[in-house]
């Protein structure tokens, strides 16, 4: 997949992967005692379904002939009692097949959902979400013809056809083998179309992916496309991929149907043929009744080979679907833990970087052989031009990235060494970007910490000065806010986001841009709490307004992918190197705003 795209998808080859449909049987195994009641119900069915034209011949050669009243009436009361017994058969099934199938896809989904949760960040760095949510939802709602109709009622298809095709010869063999006179034809048909049919599916897949992906981020993005009057271009593009959209459905859907088509004619040429060949007696002498009845068999036959065949048009559109499905399932989290890895000890706070290599993409390192030393309860502030790795260095102690050399350890531990739960249980991040949940804020400050009572919570609020907006409002901790925190301002999303990770009262304590979104009075008051909470404490603040960590232990001024200068606010300035020349201009900007 090209990076960040929306136009282009990894292209399926023409063949069937069928070791995705072994995979399937993963995902039906649970249910294979209600799988065996439908397979049951099926052959049941299909037996009295086959009654039809045996009676209808009896009638016609021996009850209409000898004008036997009595045996008419008990064959009519039998096939009336057949008709309502394959009913409710037919009933029992489609409800039943059809459960199966919406439980199979609630198994995938939550399976998918679950994995995506795993994967790294660097899979979410290079992927469009619309893409990734296109594959969860529309591409499995999409299976959903193929395993609540497909996957079991081939098997009836299967079994009609065999059941039928007894009956068939036990009647007489040569008008069976005349049945199967336009059978080669079918075949060669149906392999011309199956790969057309996959390609243009696979298309299909692409462009709507492509659609999907560029709605998401529209929405997504759309105070921003309203502030530059993007409207009408934007308008330009997504009619672009709305029209690519629709004629890969055209052009799937046109060759989907050839197929069925071609099965009935040649249903109905069969049928003329075997009529053509009893009247003639080309080879067969069979009664009138026998011909009629036969007929009707021919009809039981191919209609399960129509209905294969339509089974067929979903197989092949719906292996584009569970590819695409089963290659997201495949995607391996490149953050995992280790073979042997342990939970982490209550951590002290103890972080060294020895010899740290690091870069995003291969060959463009951030870092080249980092070194520091971090002892418990200090905090340190990270400080530095945009893009010298200020927040990579938060994000390598969380585990969210692995270093390429070198090892991080806390409290002498290699970091990869441990399990990522223990790990992150332990670190508390507040990223740059923070995000709110929809539902109430209660909800979304215990987040942090699922099982906090609500004293708990208050409490965080008030450390944070978070509580005083939150009172003011209708609801106070009750109050609905909206996903990503619409309705709140970007420093009540932030006082919130804070309270959140300190409830999980985490022994390292990572800050990226924390206050950047609070007011100067506000951080004023947030200050008197993080000195409290900061306490035993190791803490890591990224920061670019330097009012907010004159207090911190030490300063690390990161460029050229190194520490360039160390110490406390005061040794840096006495320094007067490049901390004393940021903070300086800082200062000649505050003071002339």
């Amino acid at each position: 997949m090209a990076e960040n795209s929306f136009e282009e998808d990894k292209q399926l080859g023409t063949k069937f992967n069928k070791e995705d449909y072994k995979r399937i049987g993963a995902y039906l195994a649970p249910y294979k005692f209600s799988i065996m009641k439908i397979f049951a119900v099926i052959i049941f069915s299909n037996l009295v379904l086959v009654l039809g034209p045996f009676l209808t011949s009896i009638i016609i050669d021996d009850t209409i002939p000898n004008q036997d009243t009595t045996q008419l009436i008990w064959i009519t009361i039998l096939y009336t009692l057949a008709i309502f017994l394959n009913g409710a058969a037919v009933r029992y099934r489609l409800y039943n097949i059809t459960e199966l199938g919406q439980n199979v896809l609630r198994d995938m989904r939550s399976g998918l959902f679950n994995h995506l949760q795993r994967l790294s960040f660097s899979f979410y760095d290079t992927r469009p979400h619309g893409k990734i949510l296109t594959r969860v939802v529309n591409y499995i709602n999409t299976l959903s013809d193929l395993l609540s109709n497909g996957v079991i009622n081939v098997l009836s298809d299967i079994l009609s056809i065999v059941v039928t095709l007894a009956f068939m010869l036990s009647l007489n063999a040569t008008l069976t083998l005349y049945s199967f006179i336009l059978l080669p034809v079918l075949f060669v048909i149906t392999l011309v179309i199956k790969n057309k049919q996959r390609v243009a599916y696979d298309e299909l897949s692409v462009e709507q992916a492509n659609l999907n992906a560029y709605i998401h981020e529209s929405i997504a993005g759309i105070k921003t496309t309203q502030s530059y009057t993007r409207e009408g271009m934007n308008y330009d593009i997504f009619s672009k991929f709305s029209d690519n959209q629709r004629k890969a459905w055209m052009r799937a859907v046109r060759i989907q149907f050839l197929l069925g088509p071609f099965v009935q004619n040649i249903a109905t040429v069969t049928i003329a043929f075997i009529y053509f060949a009893g009247i003639r007696g080309l080879g067969v002498d069979v009664s009138t009744g026998i011909l009629i009845a036969f007929v009707g068999y021919v009809n039981n036959f191919w209609n399960p080979i129509i209905n294969l065949g339509n089974f067929y048009n979903s197989l092949v559109s719906g292996s584009v679907y569970l590819e695409r499905v089963f290659e997201l399932m495949d995607v391996e989290p490149s953050i995992k833990d280790s073979e042997n890895a342990f939970e982490m000890p209550p951590v002290k706070g103890d972080v060294e970087f020895k010899d740290v290599t690091f870069g995003y993409k291969e060959g463009q390192t951030i870092f080249e052989e980092l070194n520091f030393h971090v002892k418990p309860g200090e905090t340190i502030a990270l400080v530095g031009p945009t893009g010298a790795g200020k927040s990579t260095i938060t994000n390598l102690i969380s585990r969210f990235y692995d270093v390429q050399k070198g090892a991080i350890l806390i409290d002498g531990i290699d970091i990869r060494n441990v399990t990522l739960d223990s790990l992150r249980n332990q670190v508390g991040v507040m990223l740059q970007d923070t995000f709110i949940f929809s539902g109430t804020i209660l909800e979304n400050i215990r987040y942090g910490k699922l099982d906090a009572t609500r004293e708990e919570i208050i409490e965080a609020a008030k450390i944070v000065r978070a509580e005083e907006f939150i009172n003011d409002m209708k609801h106070d901790y009750r109050t609905v806010v909206q996903e990503r925190g619409s309705t709140l301002s970007a420093g009540q999303r932030q006082l919130i986001s804070f309270a959140r990770t300190l409830l999980a009262d985490p022994k390292v304590l990572i800050l990226d841009e924390a206050t950047s979104s609070i007011d100067t009075q506000t951080e004023i008051l947030l200050q008197e709490g993080l000195d409290r909470l900061l306490e035993g404490r190791t803490a890591f603040i990224v920061a670019h307004r330097l009012s907010t960590i004159r207090n911190s232990d030490r300063i690390f001024y990161i460029g050229d992918k190194k520490i360039l200068e160390a110490g406390s606010h005061e040794e840096l300035i006495e320094k007067k190197g490049l901390y004393y020349q940021l903070y300086r201009t800082q200062s000649d900007l505050l003071q002339k705003v």
